[in-house]
């Protein structure tokens, strides 16, 4: 039975759950987080097409979206420091895999992380069952922190 709902699923493009990854790698030479963002692709098109004035927005590796997809992330990501100031952070890219979206940014950040905010809502405005899993690494301590959509930002705490 529950092979036959996987399958059922996997043929007809569609995902029981509404999860994202971020990893956030905290880079010390750099003073930088290094930040991967993993989208199911399906989710991330119907919110851009939704910021898109419900233009359909299709992605690929090859397309001319990064300015509606850097917009859409720098909306729902972000990291404020303890002493409450929003970081800038740098658009690096996207890629695509079968399924999925990868989003990369960059945060500069040479302070100590405790206390910082970090906001994730992506896609929250689109499913109530929206999960985003945020996994950090800064220095030697690792964290996994769960954003809802009543729990779009957190104060990192070690």
């Amino acid at each position: 039975m529950t092979f036959c709902l996987l399958a059922l699923f996997c043929l007809t493009g569609s995902h029981p759950v509404h999860t994202s990854i971020t990893q956030m790698q905290y880079n010390a030479a750099e003073k930088t987080f290094e930040v991967s963002l993993r989208v199911f692709t399906d989710d991330l098109e119907e919110a851009l097409t939704k910021e898109n004035n419900n233009q359909r927005v299709r992605l690929s590796d090859k397309d001319a979206n990064g300015p509606l997809v850097e917009r859409y992330v720098r909306k729902h990501f972000g990291l404020t420091s303890a002493s409450r100031q929003r970081k800038p952070y740098r658009y690096l890219g996207k890629e695509q895999e079968v399924d999925a979206t990868w989003i990369y940014i960059e945060i500069p950040y040479n302070e100590p992380v405790q206390g910082s905010l970090l906001q994730q809502s992506m896609l929250t405005d689109l499913f109530d069952d929206q999960m985003n899993l945020v996994n950090v690494s800064y220095l030697t301590e690792k964290k996994t922190v769960l954003f809802r959509k009543s729990n779009t930002q957190q104060v990192l705490t070690w």
